[in-house]
């Protein structure tokens, strides 16, 4: 384990884009990289990022772990080997609460929905060209998405099998981040639309599915680029471009692209501010500086 190499927020968007970043497992080697105390535990405990909380700096300092699992271990294996090393080297101690906190309800509009079926997808192959990723929720696969739009540059799939696959590019014309998804079922729409607000800097509040829709449909958003790379650069505690004129948005999207609230009401739903029970684990305390190998 050892303390990451500082990443540009450029660098570090570039490289989550093409899933150089984050959990990797191969035969018996764990692989984790550029991750901060917080994903790690999210791995660990599988969790959503919005179910961690604890001291700012987990979420602003990263880590690389590279690690051998045990003979006769499985990759099922990992978290579990992952959450006694955090609490070996980082000395944590955590508690579950569940207690009323601010979410974003994701419900059908007045209108009705207006969403596209989509089949479910298969399960993910596992001989399929692109980098395999290991989410909290299950594997993934991350390529190039040769049949995207020519206007899309950079564009990439995420394939998450039964829950969705998403393909993500930029225009740059218009200087909008677009997401087109396939097959998602309205929960994993709504944790996707969690990390694109928190991303973006519009709040930390989660995003729960409460729509009632039990299929598989076609999603898509358009964001603003220079409102998503001013919020990375904040959360890198780098100051704003000048003239760049991108303040800290509220609603996320402004600029080239609409907000991530009309995208969602384009797709005949609404995301309304209330409070929701929602299960946590507490971090009580963490060393900051893990004990050395």
């Amino acid at each position: 384990m050892r303390v990451s190499a500082p990443m540009s927020p450029d660098q570090a968007l570039s490289a989550r884009v093409v899933g150089r970043l984050g959990a990797h497992l191969d035969g018996m080697r764990a692989q984790y990289t550029y991750m901060t105390l917080k994903a790690l535990v999210v791995y660990a405990y599988k969790l959503r990022p919005y179910q961690v909380s604890g001291p700012d700096w987990m979420a602003s300092d990263h880590f690389d772990i590279v690690a051998r699992l045990p003979e006769g271990s499985t990759k099922e294996d990992a978290p579990a080997m992952l959450k006694a090393l955090l609490h070996d080297r980082f000395k944590l101690e955590t508690h579950m609460e569940t207690s009323e906190h601010p979410v974003y309800a994701l419900v059908v509009a007045k209108g009705g929905a207006k969403l596209k079926d989509s089949p479910a997808r298969p399960a993910i192959d596992e001989d399929a060209p692109g980098q395999k990723l290991d989410l909290p929720d299950g594997p993934a696969r991350i390529s190039r998405a040769l049949d995207a739009p020519k206007n899309l540059q950079g564009a990439t799939r995420l394939d998450m099998g039964a829950r969705g696959v998403f393909v993500q590019g930029i225009d740059e014309q218009s200087q909008t981040v677009r997401i087109d998804g396939k097959g998602a079922t309205m929960g994993v729409f709504a944790d996707m639309l969690t990390q694109v607000m928190q991303m973006s800097g519009a709040g930390s509040r989660p995003v729960v599915d409460q729509t009632g829709l039990t299929g598989h449909y076609e999603v898509a958003l358009d964001l603003s680029y220079a409102d998503l790379m001013a919020a990375a650069r904040s959360a890198n505690g780098l100051p704003a471009l000048p003239d760049s004129g991108a303040a800290e948005a509220s609603d996320p999207g402004g600029g080239g692209g609409t907000s991530v609230f009309a995208s969602v009401e384009k797709l005949g739903l609404k995301l309304e501010p209330g409070k929701a029970p929602v299960e946590q684990l507490v971090v009580d305390h963490a060393e900051k500086n893990p004990t050395e190998n």
